[in-house]
């Protein structure tokens, strides 16, 4: 097993997802890779309070870097569509500073509440990963989860796709049970997988509800890829420090919450050897939906399986 790194630069930024995008790395089965990101506005410092002019990664591109600045795409040696692609996020460590907003732009949140013209109100953190304490310029201090927001693979559909909504290779899932410890399991959509990974958070709650969580540049992540010949999931999966984690996106929440009530009674009739009348029984008793996030044009639903919730 080999370890690799990468470093955001020109090279290894990309905003939109395409089985176009030549990869940057390529690795076996079992390697590790260590990356170190931008936050989701591609800004090199904090976002000055002042009003004066945030300093940005440049040069971009106004069409394929319209998205997160996502670094990658990872190529997989023998990665072929069908199977399964695992990550294991073995540690994630944000960097010294973050930004949260609220208001001042439009979105179906935004517009319901009022609050999408005139100035945004801006949240500027220091990010203490030592601590795991964020404080914003008004005092207020937060704990830290830091995760990714966004981890996912091409889609087979050719073009250039956007990386605001997460689809069924992933993406901006914006699920914060993510933390490292954390296994996500995702199907492959084309030759070699093509991994891209970024829009790090120190701190989210469900649901996004501002549009943004703490958005910071992760300083060091540190993941494991492994490529599994089994049939690939039909979304998203995950074995987290919460628990099994399958998850569902769709036009409405409860399109998503089906979506991901789908995943866990798959996991529920293989891991118990059940019927589908059983499983949604024992669902019933012990699992929980939660609301990912409302807020990357189709929303979010993650159904948690603590762990032993069921035994016997």
């Amino acid at each position: 097993m080999t370890s690799h790194r990468l470093e955001p630069a020109r090279q290894t930024l990309h905003g939109h997802f395409s089985r176009a995008l030549a990869p940057v790395l390529t690795i076996d089965s079992g390697d590790t890779v260590r990356v170190r990101t931008l936050d989701a506005g591609w800004h090199l410092a904090p976002p000055p309070l002042d009003g004066s002019p945030r300093r940005h990664f440049e040069p971009r591109d106004a069409v394929l870097d319209a998205g997160h600045p996502i670094c990658g795409p990872i190529a997989v040696r023998g990665a072929e569509p069908g199977m399964t692609l695992e990550i294991e996020l073995l540690e994630i460590v944000p960097g010294a500073w973050g930004w949260t907003r609220g208001g001042g732009w439009s979105s179906p949140v935004n517009t319901h509440f009022g609050l999408d013209d005139g100035q945004d109100e801006l949240l500027v953190w220091s990010l203490d990963a030592t601590r795991g304490v964020a404080r914003d310029q008004h005092g207020h201090e937060v704990t830290m989860r830091p995760f990714l927001g966004l981890i996912g693979v091409a889609p087979p559909e050719p073009g250039v796709h956007s990386t605001i909504p997460p689809r069924r290779w992933g993406g901006n899932m914006d699920c914060r049970e993510l933390v490292a410890g954390s296994r996500l399991r995702l199907p492959v959509g084309v030759p070699g997988a093509l991994l891209s990974l970024g829009d790090g958070h120190a701190a989210q709650g469900d649901g996004e509800v501002s549009g943004v969580g703490i958005e910071c540049p992760m300083e060091r992540v540190e993941l494991r890829i492994t490529l599994d010949a089994a049939p690939a999931p039909r979304a998203p999966i995950a074995e987290t420090p919460a628990g099994t984690v399958t998850l569902g996106f769709g036009d409405t929440l409860d399109a998503a919450a089906l979506e991901a009530l789908e995943g866990m009674l798959g996991v529920l009739e293989a891991r118990h050897g059940v019927g589908r009348r059983q499983a949604i029984a024992l669902a019933s008793t012990v699992v929980s939906l939660r609301v990912s996030q409302i807020v990357n044009q189709v929303v979010g639903v993650h159904a948690v399986l603590p762990p032993g919730a069921i035994r016997g």
